[in-house]
């Protein structure tokens, strides 16, 4: 079942991450940090009051959503139009799938070639390994399954209600910050948004491994769902904090191109998942991404980032992550003009 990952982390040295590019760091800051100093509750916000509640209702909830996005750059939300026997469908359902073989797995024809993902292949040392596995499954697969299994319906389910709570949360946060609602609807569409099915198994050296290396989204919002396992920590006030799993609730954590679109208004966070010595966990993220030719414009007649593609940004995460181990991120395309 389980990817053949002691075979192959075995070989890897315990070295520490080096790089000759300059005005980069020898090793990212949140890699060297490690401690958690507590376990807290993200921001919850009741998003049934955007739909259902009066007018002041509706304001204060698109306030508190702007200000946890400016803050954290997580929240959580409930009743959020997900039901609980969708969400619990779905957790069976990948673990069903995931149940599997791992040559199967490896071989699935259930979604395109190159959706099932394990391990990190660049990894250099143990630090930037990720002791996971997943499938990454664009919304097209998802739509144009003529195979009408249960776990192609209960995706299609999941994924179509968390499409539509991801434009109504951000067309709340482009108003908040004066931009155009409409962007997304024109621009985040269905064949350029994806799933990604996560399965995080136990893991032998739990203080050497990360179930999922610190990082950065690169998209504009994520929503995930998770089991009540924990692991998934982020930083805020320059420490790491362990964020208290919530059955009733959603996550939602703003990227990279939200954080550059808002010129730095909203935050997208850095953020792990560490790995657990006896216990696997689960989690469900829909990712809300432009086509590949949008151009992410900063709303300022004092810009924080020079314009730039979405196919750009990704082509310089995927370089740096090749030869440096690790993203960079957003730093690439700050606008030296300012």
């Amino acid at each position: 079942m389980d990817p053949p990952f002691n075979e192959i982390y075995k070989t890897l040295l315990y070295n520490q991450i080096t790089n000759t590019e300059r005005d980069v760091p020898e090793i990212p800051f949140s890699f060297s940090v490690t401690a958690v100093f507590e376990e807290v509750e993200l921001p919850v916000i009741d998003v049934s009051r955007l739909i259902h509640g009066a007018e002041k209702e509706r304001e204060n909830c698109k306030e508190e959503i702007a200000r946890a996005s400016r803050e954290w750059g997580f929240f959580q939300v409930i009743n959020h139009g997900i039901s609980m026997d969708v969400l619990e469908k779905m957790r069976q359902e990948q673990i069903r799938v995931f149940r599997e073989p791992f040559d199967k797995k490896s071989k699935s024809e259930k979604f395109s070639a190159g959706s099932y993902r394990w391990g990190t292949p660049s990894a250099t040392c143990l630090r930037q390994l990720s002791w996971s596995e997943a499938f990454h499954v664009p919304m097209t697969d998802i739509s144009n399954n003529k195979d009408f299994t249960t776990l192609s319906s209960t995706m299609e389910k999941f994924a179509s209600e968390a499409e539509a709570l991801a434009y109504m949360l951000a067309e709340v946060l482009a108003e908040k910050s004066g931009q155009k609602s409409s962007f997304f609807k024109e621009n985040c569409v269905r064949n350029t948004c994806y799933l990604r099915m996560n399965r995080y198994p136990p893991c032998p050296k739990p203080s050497e491994v990360y179930g999922l290396m610190p990082h950065t989204d690169s998209d504009f919002l994520t929503i995930l769902y998770q089991d009540q396992v924990g692991g998934l920590q982020l930083i805020k006030d320059d420490r790491w904090i362990a964020v208290k799993p919530n059955s009733r609730a959603l996550i939602i954590n703003i990227g990279d191109l939200f954080q550059a679109w808002s010129n730095d208004m909203y935050k997208s966070v850095e953020h792990r998942v560490m790995t657990n010595p006896t216990v696997e966990r689960f989690s469900t993220a829909y990712f809300m991404c432009p086509s590949y030719d949008a151009v992410i414009e900063c709303s300022s007649d004092c810009p924080a980032y020079r314009n730039f593609s979405f196919r750009e940004f990704r082509q310089q995460v995927q370089e740096d992550v090749k030869k440096l181990g690790f993203k960079v991120g957003l730093p690439r395309f700050l606008n030296h003009l300012y």
